[in-house]
């Protein structure tokens, strides 16, 4: 399944039951697989941290269905935020921001920021318009090893600790750029499937 083909309704109907029930999903997005659990379930998200074996200080990102969903996630979102969105999402950036109240400590390691993204890929989408809140969408990787890009490599590494692994093709390929647009001038952390010149030629960076 490629990003721009329809979903298996099958599998999204089933993925979303799992979600709202307090279970993990993995799926394809534009980038890498992504591993998903509703960001205001901490039970969940706290088995995320745990099937990765990710430190709980280190972060984990959001996915939203649309970019306005970005006001509900952060106490603010800066101009320069509205402007890279209006150019790259849905895509591969990733914003971080100051969290809101409604974000749990969990999905932050206890940071007050937190980083979202909107997927341009359908699966992912269609997940979060049925659980009918934003996911977690850390890469499905055991923690600083590759991110998986198909759904056998998924379950090489995870085997039967994920509920359910969405069968589809990763467009991209490569992580999501992050930059931070907290301070004045925002700042790349990581330079991923958008390059620095590609942001540059939109705003101002470091």
């Amino acid at each position: 399944m490629s990003a721009n083909s329809n979903v298996d309704t099958e599998q999204i109907n089933k993925g979303i039951a799992i979600l709202k029930r307090g279970g993990l999903v993995a799926f394809p997005t534009d980038t890498v697989y992504g591993l998903g659990a509703c960001y205001d379930d901490c039970k969940a998200v706290e088995r995320v941290f745990r099937v990765k074996k990710r430190p709980k200080n280190k972060a984990l990102p959001l996915i939203l269905a649309e970019v306005d969903q970005m006001a509900e996630i952060v106490e603010y979102v800066p101009p320069v935020a509205w402007l890279l969105a209006s150019r790259f999402m849905p895509g591969a950036l990733t914003l971080v921001m100051q969290k809101s109240d409604a974000v749990p400590d969990i999905v932050t390691g206890d940071s007050k920021k937190v980083a979202v993204r909107v997927s341009a890929h359908p699966v992912p989408v269609a997940l979060i318009k049925g659980a009918g809140v934003p996911i977690v969408g850390t890469s499905v990787n055991i923690s600083g090893q590759p991110s998986a890009v198909t759904g056998d490599e998924v379950r090489s590494q995870f085997g039967g600790e994920i509920e359910l692994v969405i069968s589809g093709r990763c467009s991209g390929g490569r992580e999501s750029t992050i930059i931070d647009v907290t301070g004045e001038i925002p700042r790349i952390l990581r330079e991923g499937a958008i390059s620095r010149q590609e942001i540059m030629k939109v705003c101002r960076i470091i």
